[in-house]
């Protein structure tokens, strides 16, 4: 207010200066030109200063003031009749412009109020309109002490419309820039999903190929072995089903699929031992053993073995053999869940129920017989586990006694003596199957080998490794032509 009626008294100054014909401020410069010049330059900074002062430009101002006394006069203040013709003269210098009496309608003689408005607004003269508008607003403002609170609460509401107006804008800025981030990154997992779904395309097509490829193998190595336990296969599913041609076919099927699951087996490690002895030879530079291996995975190695077999076209897994032994054919075996049915059948027997102590190893010896090519067995447990393995002992084939070297106290001399058994060297014996753990008391677990000559297989039932519990075997064993 303080500023407003600076203002104000300012403007009286000039107004006076302006009926005398004398501008006081002006009195150094001596010409027109220069009132002139100063006069154009206080027009912008009247402007800026009411802009600074009320926070809105002289325009926006002219209209809350104009607004402002067109709802208020009368009502929230009561101006003088002479601020009233004020006001309403410069609302028309403003609006219309100077007054133009041709351009005016005549007032009646007896028209006080519009006499009284026309001689007010002919004495504003060529004033302008800018100066109209800042003399409308300043003489408001003095008369009415309810202005400067109207405009401070318009001031008020315009910068919440703004601040409203640059959140808005902020907010859509960042709207937009999440679009553009959620679209790139749309982009981006679209193409990793096709990069990821070509290479699992890819993959996928590999693989089929490469189970493709299994599967042919598969069906002819099994062809080959089906050839060699056709027959075997067929007299032991006879013996388990004799009037059931369909169970007979279901269980040779099995078998066929158990063997070949163990002919892999043993051929990987048969490998893996060819290679492990490989390396060894290479290192010690000695190649005295040879270890011939079968690869599960060849189609031309299974040919070539089955070419070699002059006796038979079957193709035989061999187990391992030092040069000029005849190697032993891999055993087949398989297991199948009947276990409470194998027992009542061998229960008859009671020389094929056997106890095998704990922390002991029982050996069952069955010679080969000279009507049969294969011999068979079958074995279960009650409760728990229990090792197995077998060996073949050769009948006219011995091995050199064991020796026992020790040495002297001065370390220089060695004596080596022979321990012979009954005065006869020890026959040799192969490992066809090594002892390992079976879950016999789960499954019947049974096997099938071919007489790798004349001899006695020894089936080995170990219960080393238990110290409290005693095993309770059933077996049974038999041969085929």
């Amino acid at each position: 207010m303080m500023e407003f009626d600076r203002a104000e008294q300012a403007n009286d100054k000039i107004e006076k200066t302006s009926e005398n014909g004398i501008n006081t401020e002006t009195l150094a410069s001596g010409t027109e030109e220069d009132c002139k010049s100063c006069e154009d330059h206080e027009e912008p900074l009247k402007s800026w200063s009411l802009e600074r002062n009320w926070g809105f430009t002289l325009e926006e101002l002219f209209k809350l003031a104009l607004k402002f006394f067109k709802e208020m006069n009368g009502k929230a203040f009561n101006p003088t009749y002479e601020e009233n013709l004020r006001l309403v003269a410069l609302h028309k210098q403003v609006t219309i412009g100077p007054y133009d009496p041709n351009a005016c309608p005549e007032i009646g003689f007896l028209d006080v109020l519009g006499n009284d408005r026309r001689k007010e607004w002919l004495r504003l003269g060529g004033m302008a309109k800018e100066d109209a508008m800042e003399d409308f607003v300043k003489l408001l403002n003095s008369c009415c002490s309810l202005f400067a609170p109207y405009v401070t609460s318009h001031k008020i509401e315009k910068e919440e419309q703004e601040k409203r107006r640059r959140e808005e804008e902020e907010r859509l800025r960042l709207e937009r820039q999440e679009q553009e981030r959620q679209r790139l990154e749309e982009e981006a997992r679209c193409r990793e999903e096709e990069e990821r779904r070509i290479k699992e395309e890819e993959q996928r097509r590999k693989f089929e190929a490469e189970r493709l490829q299994i599967e042919r193998q598969k069906q002819e190595i099994m062809a080959v072995l089906n050839a060699q336990t056709t027959v075997q296969f067929q007299q032991y599913a006879k013996q388990q089903y004799p009037d059931n041609p369909d169970q007979q076919q279901l269980l040779i099927r099995q078998l066929q699929e158990q063997h070949y699951q163990q002919y892999v087996h043993q051929a990987l490690r048969l490998q893996q031992m060819a290679l492990q002895k490989q390396q060894d030879s290479n290192v010690n530079q000695m190649s005295d053993e040879v270890v011939p291996t079968c690869n599960p995975n060849s189609q031309s190695n299974s040919l070539e073995n089955q070419e070699q077999q002059s006796d038979s076209k079957a193709f035989h897994l061999c187990v391992e053999g030092k040069a000029g032994e005849v190697p032993i054919i891999a055993p087949s075996m398989w297991t199948r869940p009947q276990i409470k049915e194998f027992k009542e059948k061998v229960l008859h027997d009671h020389d094929s129920v056997i106890t095998v102590g704990q922390g002991e190893v029982l050996t069952v010896r069955v010679p080969t017989h000279q009507d049969g090519s294969h011999l068979f067995w079958e074995f279960a447990t009650d409760h728990y586990d229990i090792g197995f393995g077998l060996y073949f002992e050769w009948k006219d084939m011995t091995m050199p006694a064991s020796t026992e070297t020790t040495e002297t106290k001065g370390g220089t001399e060695q004596v080596e003596e022979e321990k012979q058994t009954e005065q006869h060297q020890c026959p040799q014996v192969h490992e066809v199957v090594p002892v390992s753990r079976r879950d016999s008391h789960e499954e019947v677990y049974a096997g099938n080998h071919q007489y790798p000559g004349q001899g006695v297989h020894l089936l080995k039932f170990d219960n080393s490794y238990s110290l409290w519990r005693p095993k309770v075997v059933y077996y049974r064993v038999y041969y085929t032509r």
